[in-house]
């Protein structure tokens, strides 16, 4: 066993670098969060003064108040953290859902959501989206597939999800629309807001949502891993349901302790402190979406500028996670001997990072978060590895 590998672990980056990995953008520190890392690193370490058994009843550092201020900011009632957003999708799922009944997810779900739904022992049905170059969900598809779920098994969904901007494309779904559609069938209505919730505005109630989930660290500037699970006061008491067991010889039980958390959610360091560090800045931030767009359009604009370029999803972009096809490039990494990596060790030449290694006939990238003249920096070297490699740009 060699132990000297896991001494003096670094990224191989430097902050000069300029990070545009698509699920990073969002989770970046603040510096508030950074001293909490420090001191709040060590496991168990918001849990000095637990009274109450769950760390969201911790009053110092003020965890307790911090739930109520979250659901403020998320418009919703009642709030707890999560061992992630796919935690949070689960619980919501193991609590409203019986084995065998059916969810209704679109087809640009994340795979947690999958997961979350065959974890719990559900019939997946999907809405589809409209394909190349789009890929864009039509809220009516739910309507459609309710009614083709009721027509075949007798009863509606237990539950229907939407993921609110997609991994794949950064396509903003019409939440609003979806939710109306749910609340007109009666069917409970999730929304996945891992990339929209802490850097955009997201009012749960004027959505019609009856479950949010969110990611702390990919929206919400928090140290991994930690999840954001609302809901309204109508769902709470179920979700948020208390153990009921008691040992049969020792007569132990758990009153306090909530089922789908596992009895308390393990955020109980570095997650919730950092989350609760950055909750400033991000509620400011979110006050700024419309830069955030106009950053995204820029770049949008300055790399099909490059003969081949092609941003697939919705347009004019709306959101600072997209995807380009890059046609060109993935030609000449067929003849370069680093193959895909061609692209990747470019832009790390010139200290860009975050594209997938391997990636050259479409790539994902994040502005979120940059600034004007990074952003233009990094569209600029695009054009630099294009001209140098023979594509044509236009001027």
């Amino acid at each position: 066993m060699d132990l000297n590998k896991y001494k003096n672990l670094t990224r191989g980056i430097s902050d000069t670098y300029v990070n545009v990995h698509p699920i990073q953008r969002g989770g970046v520190l603040t510096a508030e969060a950074r001293k909490a890392l420090l001191e709040f690193g060590d496991g168990y370490s918001v849990c000095d003064y637990c009274f109450e058994s769950r760390v969201d009843l911790v009053d110092k550092p003020p965890v307790h108040d911090f739930t109520g201020d979250v659901a403020e900011f998320l418009n919703m009632d009642d709030v707890r953290f999560t061992a992630g957003c796919r935690h949070a999708k689960w619980a919501v799922m193991h609590m409203v859902c019986e084995p065998g009944d059916t969810v209704v997810v679109d087809a640009l779900a994340h795979y947690t959501s999958y997961l979350a739904a065959e974890a719990n022992k559900l019939c997946i049905v999907e809405v589809p989206h409209n394909g190349y170059p789009m890929f864009e969900i039509d809220p009516q598809g739910y309507a459609v597939k309710f009614e083709e779920i009721e027509q075949k098994t007798g009863k509606l969904p237990s539950i229907a999800v939407l993921t609110h901007v997609d991994y794949r494309y950064g396509n903003i779904a019409d939440a609003e629309k979806v939710g109306e559609i749910c609340k007109e069938y009666g069917v409970p209505f999730l929304l996945n807001t891992a990339y929209s919730s802490g850097i955009m505005p997201v009012d749960g109630k004027k959505l019609h949502v009856d479950f949010l989930c969110g990611s702390g660290h990919k929206s919400w500037a928090a140290s991994a891993p930690i999840g954001i699970l609302a809901t309204t006061y109508e769902w709470s008491t179920r979700v948020f349901n208390k153990s009921t067991c008691r040992g049969d010889w020792s007569g132990r039980g758990f009153s306090k302790k909530e089922v789908a958390l596992f009895g308390c959610s393990p955020v109980f360091g570095a997650p919730v402190a950092t989350l609760m560090a950055s909750f400033p800045a991000v509620v400011e931030r979110v006050k700024h979406w419309d830069k955030e767009v106009r950053n995204a359009q820029y770049f949008v604009n300055e790399l099909e500028k490059i003969e081949g370029f092609h941003q697939m999803g919705v347009k004019p972009k709306q959101h600072p996670l997209m995807n380009f096809e890059s046609l060109p490039l993935h030609e000449i990494a067929e003849k370069d001997k680093r193959r895909g990596y061609f692209l990747y060790h470019e832009l790390k030449k010139r200290k860009i990072v975050g594209l997938h290694p391997g990636m050259s006939k479409n790539f994902k990238i994040n502005t979120y978060g940059l600034k004007h003249e990074q952003i233009e920096y990094v569209a600029n070297a695009f054009k630099d590895i294009a001209r140098e490699n023979g594509i044509k740009v236009e001027e």
